[in-house]
């Protein structure tokens, strides 16, 4: 029997994805969180199997979630099921360790798969993700898919106002690597200053939620 947690702000949606997966009988539902904070507890407490996460929660973007949760239950695997199906979210959710992205609009079956697909240890992307993929050459790739890890880190930090010394302590690295990281970020991304990558990162919700 595989335990799941349902994230997700909507008791609609939640009742909807509850009664599919009650339809299975290896399948059940352990808890249901409408809020970031009542996930980690939910998931701290209950140690499932499987988290499914919706990005757009009262409390902040499910996108930061994503790493606490597995920081939490390093055991435990995460599906984003979401209406945002553009490719900087989908990117993003898997770098920040999610296996599976599932678009809110495909058919019931094939969320079922995906959670089964990503409990058995694969990583799965929804039929319509899948395709978007192989149709859309690279080039028209979000650009952020030009940073190294380490030039994401620095981009996120710049992007929530950190200074470069304040940058160099976080990271643990020395303050004229931080320059030469963030020169590289400013011309991946065609930026000219730290507006910019706050604006990029908070347009993709990148962003942790304010106080």
């Amino acid at each position: 029997m595989y335990s799941i947690v349902l994230v997700d702000d909507h008791a609609i949606v939640r009742e909807g994805f509850k009664r599919l997966i009650g339809l299975e009988p290896d399948l059940r539902v352990v808890a249901e969180c409408r809020s970031a904070d009542d996930a980690v507890e939910a998931v701290a407490q209950q140690r499932p199997d499987l988290v499914a996460l919706d990005l757009s929660l009262p409390d902040g973007s499910g996108l930061p979630l994503i790493e606490h949760l597995r920081s939490v239950a390093p055991e435990t695997r995460i599906v984003v099921l979401s209406m945002h199906d553009g490719e900087p979210y989908v990117s993003e959710a898997l770098r920040r360790g999610a296996s599976g992205y599932v678009t809110k609009g495909v058919a019931p079956e094939e969320l079922v798969a995906g959670l089964r697909a990503v409990m058995e240890g694969e990583q799965f992307l929804s039929s319509d993700l899948r395709q978007r993929r192989a149709e859309q050459p690279e080039s028209a790739h979000d650009p952020l898919h030009r940073l190294t890890a380490r030039e994401h880190e620095v981009f996120l930090l710049l992007a929530c106002g950190r200074t470069p010394k304040q940058v160099a302590a976080e990271l643990g690295i020395g303050q004229k690597t931080v320059y030469i990281h963030r020169a590289s970020v400013m011309g991946k991304l065609n930026a000219g200053s730290e507006l910019e990558l706050y604006r990029m990162a908070n347009e993709r919700g990148l962003l942790p939620a304010g106080p």
